[in-house]
């Protein structure tokens, strides 16, 4: 696939629509490779520069700090690499905004379970690609042809 430079704006937009579509991740902090794990982003869709986790205390990512993302989104057409810093959010609006049954099943004690970690990551650089490899191409490539010239896509290096 060749990519082309890409409108940033545009593949931000792309790409919160995927990441909405589809909330999962492999986050992983800075300081630790072996801490990348998958995680299910809890977004807010008028909050397009933090997303948040929830977590335990005595997970790795409670140590906080400098983190990357990477993103496929569902139908493998964007793909993004982000980076970040986790810090504890501490507002109780906010754990009440994201809360779900979701969380709730991995958090028996509820929103005041002492184990409980809400993270937020606040975004800053990114690499976004997107594309769309289309059903003729997916055939071509099931035959084994060539492809390298049909598939095209959008690259960015912008801030979220």
């Amino acid at each position: 696939m060749k990519y082309d430079q890409g409108n940033p704006q545009e593949l931000k937009e792309k790409f919160w629509k995927a990441l909405s579509a589809s909330p999962y991740l492999m986050l992983q902090l800075d300081q630790d490779p072996d801490s990348a794990a998958p995680m299910t982003a809890q977004l807010d869709r008028h909050a397009d520069s933090a997303i948040w986790f929830f977590t335990s205390r005595d997970n790795r990512f409670a140590r906080m700090g400098a983190a990357t993302a990477t993103f496929a989104s569902k139908g493998h057409d964007l793909f993004a690499r982000f980076a970040g810093t986790l810090v504890e959010e501490t507002s109780r609006e906010r754990l009440d905004e994201q809360w779900s049954t979701f969380v709730e099943a991995w958090f028996p004690g509820g929103k005041d379970d002492p184990n409980l970690l809400m993270l937020r990551m606040d975004l800053g650089d990114a690499s976004i690609w997107a594309g769309e490899v289309g059903a003729l191409n997916t055939v071509k490539m099931a035959l084994g042809m060539n492809v390298t010239d049909d598939i095209k896509g959008g690259f960015a290096q912008t801030t979220l």
